[in-house]
């Protein structure tokens, strides 16, 4: 076998020369992966070439990213894994997303007056919450996967072992976190060289990592939640000040969730489930832009109507949503055309309507590093997958010995209602800590179908993945390839603060203009964001495409 790759913008097209019989269902004439880290996408081709499924694949390009790309996933976090299985249709979300400890409580980052006391739920192993990453790669092998765990984890052990040499990226990340990362030893000797962020070239191996990857290629999630590994976490993080237990890390299990399904125009829409808002904002946004034709409009009025669909989604997503393991939350409504067609019937055509005139959470003013693959096999599994520690390199902290780097994850929670977390999100009492409850996320793997093709993307980016989602989807509906999808320009509006943030030169002058004069707050971003990953199977031309976000470091690889 062999296959043809494209770094960072590029997209490839594969055109089968065999017909595909009227009476067959077609599948792809090639497999392909594109995920945020060549090494990690080449991990999965080798998996595919061993005659692995997506499945099998997803193990492999999980556990690789989890070791050279840091700064965004790892075994010390979480993820979604949206599924579908082509041979019967199934489709299904793992919620790999971690759980607060058994200690944690509503109030654990309030001072005595009850005010947010500072970075306490963003450094350091009091920040972290349970992860879910080692069960779900026990989960996908067992129950989808057709290799053995242990063969489609030795790419990455072997990654850990042999090292990987730092990027630009990776040096301005750790730079980003460089005070916190100096305060763990275990991470700084890791992840820096000298205290210092590493030079670009400078191979980092990860031993430890490596030998907590066997442990669970050799006994599954039991190597990690049990055991050595986990005697070490959980004597690391005591050591210094976390809460975790034994019970913490032996009671944590994956659930399968029914994805969030929605149409917009003549697309299905597959996306992810609560603890994620993703599907939930996505059906909200959609359904209320079904009223119009945005491709008849001028720039302008077409930004301003995705804007205000984005602020009412995004307004019930503060209110409403959080772990439906906890709280009661109105999925079917939230979802529902009707419901949407309300929220359409608010917006005026030609005016903002501020956000301070929702009905919702009192406005309190006020990430970019998570990652995602998707993944598409010859036979037609396919593979959407967001994974994060949240912040940059998580909470910076390594329990010594384990080489695994801690999650922020209950930064997502609701510390105190109406207070924003770190990327500016706000919630209320649906979201906030509760002993064993998963935190609200923004990630949103997500399938897109219409009568003759098949979409396969989701990003990394904070609060700002479920519009990124949203405006690549949108590229789809105008018929255009993964390239544009992965390259569209970005703007994004989150109920509060009330703004509409934009990259640079995604408007022009006369866009800008006319929407300050509808009444919107415009910021510019001073750089990019996100790093979108996109495949396309196109079943009436039998052809596969794929392509990487030009804003990462990404591989888009088509495998014929």
């Amino acid at each position: 076998m062999r296959y043809r790759r494209l770094l960072l913008t590029a997209t490839l097209i594969i055109v089968s020369p065999l017909t595909v019989a009227a009476t067959e269902t077609p599948k792809p004439p090639a497999a392909a992966i594109a995920s945020a880290h060549p090494l990690a996408t080449e991990a999965g081709i080798t998996i595919i070439n061993q005659g692995g499924n997506a499945f099998d694949a997803a193990i492999a390009v999980t556990a690789a990213l989890a070791v050279v790309e840091p700064a965004g996933s790892g075994l010390g976090g979480g993820g979604f894994w949206l599924l579908h299985r082509e041979s019967d249709g199934f489709q299904t979300m793992l919620d790999g997303r971690e759980r607060a400890p058994l200690s944690a409580h509503r109030d654990m980052y309030l001072d005595r007056k009850g005010n947010i006391i500072p970075k306490l739920s963003i450094n350091g192993p009091l920040a972290a919450a349970i992860p879910g990453v080692p069960a779900a790669l026990e989960h996908l092998a067992k129950q989808y996967g057709t290799l053995a765990l242990s063969q489609s984890l030795a790419p990455a052990i072997a990654l850990a072992r042999n090292g990987f040499a730092v990027d630009k990226r990776y040096q301005r990340l750790v730079n980003f976190r460089l005070r916190a990362m100096r305060r763990s030893p275990a991470a700084a000797a890791i992840f820096l060289h000298h205290n210092e962020a590493p030079d670009v070239g400078y191979i980092i191996k990860q031993l430890d990592l490596a030998n907590t990857l066997q442990a669970i290629a050799d006994h599954g999630a039991a190597g990690f939640y049990s055991g050595p590994v986990a005697k070490r976490l959980i004597e690391g993080t005591r050591a210094a000040g976390g809460i975790w237990t034994l019970d913490d890390l032996t009671q944590y299990k994956i659930k399968e969730r029914a994805p969030i399904k929605s149409r917009y125009k003549n697309i299905e829409i597959t996306s992810a489930a609560p603890p994620s808002s993703g599907g939930i904002a996505l059906a909200t946004m959609f359904q209320i832009l079904e009223n119009y034709s945005l491709d008849q409009l001028d720039n302008a009025t077409r930004v301003h109507l995705i804007t205000e669909a984005m602020r009412r989604a995004y307004r019930d997503r503060a209110e409403y949503l959080g772990d439906t393991d906890f709280v009661s939350v109105p999925v079917e409504q939230l979802s529902h055309p009707f419901y949407a067609a309300g929220l359409a019937s608010t917006i005026h055509p030609g005016k903002a309507t501020p956000s301070s005139q929702l009905p919702g959470i009192a406005d309190h003013q006020q990430g970019t590093d998570t990652t995602h693959f998707s993944i598409l096999d010859r036979d037609g599994n396919r593979v959407a997958a967001t994974l994060s520690i949240n912040y940059p390199f998580g909470a910076a902290f390594v329990p010594p010995g384990t080489g695994v780097l801690l999650n922020d994850e209950m930064d997502d929670f609701s510390s105190k209602p109406g207070v924003p977390n770190v990327y500016g999100l706000v919630g209320n009492r649906a979201n906030e800590i509760a002993p064993g409850k998963r935190p609200l996320s923004s990630m949103s793997p997500t399938f897109l179908e219409d009568d003759h093709r098949i979409a396969i993307l989701g990003t990394p980016g904070g609060s700002r993945i479920i519009t990124m989602v949203l405006l690549a989807a949108l590229e789809f509906a105008a018929n255009k390839p993964p390239y544009d999808w992965v390259n569209a320009p970005r703007f994004h509006h989150q109920y509060l603060p009330d703004h509409l943030s934009f990259e640079p030169n995604a408007f022009d002058q006369e866009t800008i203009n006319t929407l300050t004069s509808m009444g919107h707050t415009l910021k510019a971003r001073s750089r990019q964001y996100g790093n979108m990953q996109a495949i396309l199977w196109d079943r009436t031309q039998n052809r596969v495409m794929a392509a990487s976000d030009p804003r990462g470091n990404g591989l888009a690889s088509i495998i014929e």
